[in-house]
Parts: C-alpha cells; sequence; structure tokens
C-alpha cells in the first residue's frame, strides 16, 4: 500500500468507483463528487496502481468559548469493495489529520457512520444533537411572515458568506471552502431550495435556510442549514417556515444550540401521540453522530477561561493516532505529560509536577472534557479517564461550559 496525494488527473475515476460502490455516488451526480472532494485536500490509498481508499479533509473553524481555533475537519473517508479491513482508511485518515497538525490545525472533527471506529484516531463522541418535526402550522411564532427572496444553488457564494456570518455558539464548527455549500446545495437537485433576506450592507444576504423537499406538494421539508446573526433573524426564518403550513405538513430541522424548539410548538405531546408511526411523525429525536479531539493540547487550553476557583493538574495523555502513523511522522500525536492549569489564562504545558494530583486520560476522553461533552464524573464511569476523587470533583465544580454543538454537517 502506497498512501499519496489524490491525483484529479489520475484518480478522478477510481474516486467516483469507490463511492458509487459505497452507495454515496447516485447516477448523474459524478460532478458533484468531482466538486465536493476538488474542494478538500485529499489523500489516497493506492494499491496496485488504483486508488482504494481516498480521505479527504477540508479547513475550517471551531469557536470555543469566546475563541476561534482552527479545525481539520474529515470531510470524507471512502473504502472500495476490494480492501475493506486491511486498515487502509485509518491509516489514510491518520495521515490526513497529521498534515493538519503539523499545519497549524487545534483540534479536528468528523461524522461518523458509527462509534467506536474513528476512536482509534483520539476522536471522542460529541454533544446529542436534537432533530425535532413538527407541522409548520402548528408553530407559535407570531406575526406575519415577510416576503422572503428564493435563492438556488447557483447563489452558493453569497450563501456560504451568510453561512460563515451567522451567529455562532459554543462547539460551532465553519468550513472555509465555499465549494462544499456548493456541493450541498447540489446534491438535493431540484428538491433543494433556499429561502431568506438581504438585510445586510450593500444587499449582502443576511439570513437565511436552505430547505429539501422529499415531496414538494406536503413534504416533509427538511432544514438542512439556516444562518442567521440575531433572535429577531431567526424568528424571521421561523415565521417563513410557519407560512408554509397551509401545504406543507412536516418539517424536521435540528435544534439550534441556545434555544428549546418545542417551546415553539403548539400542543407537542398530541401532535406527537397524533402522528406516531406516520409518515408525518412529530417530537424530537438525539442522535450523537459528532466526534472531535484536540491536536495541540497548549493551543487548545489557552483557548479555555473558567472565573472562581483556579485549578491545577497533572494530565496523562495516552494517544492511539501513533499507531497509525509512520514512526519519522514529524507529528505523532499529543501523549504525554502536562501541567494544565484553569483560571480566566488557562494553560497547558509539557511536565510534570509531583505536587499536583494527576489525571489519567486518553486524548479522546480529554477532548470530550475539555470541550464541555460531559463532565468528569460522567467520563470518570463511561470513557478512560482516570484520577482522585477530589481532582474530579474539582473539574465538574470549576470547568463549566455550554454544551457545544456544530451547527455545520461533518
Amino acid at each position: 500500500m502506497l498512501i499519496r496525494d489524490y491525483d484529479p488527473q489520475r484518480d478522478q475515476d477510481a474516486a467516483r468507483r469507490i463511492w458509487r460502490e459505497i452507495g454515496w455516488l447516485r447516477p448523474g451526480q459524478e460532478e458533484i463528487t468531482d466538486l465536493f472532494i476538488g474542494a478538500t485536500q485529499a489523500h489516497v490509498a493506492d494499491v496496485d496502481g488504483q486508488a482504494e481508499c481516498l480521505a479527504s479533509t477540508a479547513p475550517g473553524t471551531a469557536r470555543y468559548q469566546d475563541a476561534t481555533l482552527p479545525l481539520c475537519a474529515v470531510a470524507s473517508v471512502a473504502t472500495s469493495r476490494v480492501v475493506r479491513r486491511q486498515g487502509f482508511a485509518t491509516r489514510v485518515t491518520a495521515r490526513a489529520i497529521a498534515e493538519r497538525a503539523v499545519a497549524g490545525d487545534a483540534l479536528a472533527g468528523l461524522g461518523m457512520f458509527e462509534q467506536g471506529f474513528y476512536n482509534r484516531l483520539g476522536m471522542g463522541t460529541g454533544s446529542y444533537e436534537r432533530q425535532i418535526g413538527f407541522d409548520p402550522a402548528r408553530l407559535t411564532v407570531e406575526g406575519r411572515p415577510r416576503i422572503p427572496e428564493r435563492f438556488s444553488a447557483d447563489d452558493w457564494r453569497e450563501l456560504h458568506a451568510s453561512r460563515l456570518r451567522r451567529e455562532l455558539r459554543h462547539g460551532a464548527v465553519s468550513l472555509a471552502p465555499a465549494q462544499l455549500t456548493r456541493a450541498e446545495a447540489l446534491e438535493d437537485g431540484p428538491k433543494g431550495f433556499g429561502l431568506g433576506f438581504r438585510d445586510g450592507p450593500d444587499g449582502a444576504i443576511s439570513h437565511h435556510v436552505w430547505l429539501m423537499a422529499e415531496n414538494m406538494g406536503r413534504g416533509p421539508y427538511h432544514v438542512r442549514w439556516m444562518a442567521y446573526q440575531s433572535g429577531e433573524q431567526f424568528l424571521d426564518l421561523m415565521r417563513v417556515i410557519k407560512s408554509l403550513g397551509d401545504q406543507v405538513l412536516r418539517v424536521t430541522m435540528q435544534e439550534p444550540a441556545h434555544l428549546m424548539l418545542q417551546d415553539l410548538v403548539e400542543q407537542p405531546f398530541k401532535q406527537s401521540r397524533m402522528t406516531r408511526h406516520t409518515n408525518w411523525e412529530t417530537g424530537v429525536r438525539g442522535s450523537a453522530w459528532w466526534q472531535c479531539r484536540i491536536l495541540d493540547m497548549e493551543r487548545c487550553l489557552a483557548a479555555t477561561s473558567v472565573r472562581g476557583e483556579a485549578l491545577a493538574f497533572n494530565v496523562t495523555l495516552t494517544d492511539p493516532i501513533a499507531e497509525y502513523l509512520p514512526d519519522d511522522a514529524p507529528w505523532r500525536g499529543v501523549a504525554g505529560d502536562y501541567i494544565v492549569s484553569l483560571d480566566e489564562t488557562s494553560s497547558a504545558r509539557r511536565g510534570h509536577d509531583p505536587a499536583l494530583p494527576t489525571l489519567d486520560a486518553t486524548v479522546n476522553a480529554f477532548s470530550r472534557l475539555w470541550l464541555g461533552v460531559r463532565p468528569a464524573s460522567g467520563l470518570a464511569i463511561t470513557d478512560n479517564l482516570h484520577g482522585p476523587g477530589g481532582l474530579i470533583e474539582a473539574l465538574d465544580r470549576v470547568l463549566h461550559l455550554p454544551e457545544p454543538h456544530v451547527d455545520w454537517p461533518l
């Protein structure tokens, strides 16, 4: 097996074949596949002169408290039928992540097909993302909707810029390549459309929603993404969605990080009981479908700020990604001993202070703790994070973070 950079001239047909074999490529969408891969930094595993495994990353950012950190998003990992369970996907993805770590990214994230596979690369499972289904006519948002402008995939540059300007909460991810928004919009074909407003400077798109209709008549409609910069803009878009309720029977969307959408639904439990086991089922479902990991301990901890009680402790980290990287790789993970200080200005530095308590953790579990997915006392039960009882209790007291939500499909 040879791992090398993706070459579109040499590997395009092989990439299409791989995506077709795993069910990602539908007939007639070859150019969308090319567009998506071309917008990323891709690597392949070459077997007998043919690319048989492909992994790609996209540059982006992640919001952490009030800081913005450079992010490596693992945009795709695909393996052909003939080389399954050979370890190719793990090694190609490890190399892709390592290259981004050397380039300066502080953390990495991805959307997982199943929990467990990417744990071997140091990934820890993120928060539950809640998906709510509702009858748009039963939304309780008040006021007459403004007349929105239609948007199509042809508006991809402006739509992407609007997404990048959206309101960001803790954990929110933004991916830099505008071509990824174009690929997302084109993937929906004629069933995808955007509605929104140009209240920005010089007529820029200020807030919008992109929807995909399973059935143009009665739905369901799915909100692929929303972009807004204020609560009033969010309500603007919800009024537009409500106006579709004259015809559409069901809309699904991801719940924004700081809101409880059930607050805006009339008689949610009655609706859920009435629609159960139908095509128009309403209610809330949660799924933890994304994972993340720290790539740079010093930079990530420097972004952390806690008020009140300060806390210092040792961390002994293990990092499984090293097993899948060459011995001479310039970055082999973040394993080792650190002295961590949590305060208004926090830090992590290499070393060990025998006067301090020690936390033993995998980078998977520590990344979840640092991001705020779950408190130390919970991770000590279900994940690989262990320390003296007093240290675990102190971490629960000191490290209070909002639940992270990525707000972008990884």
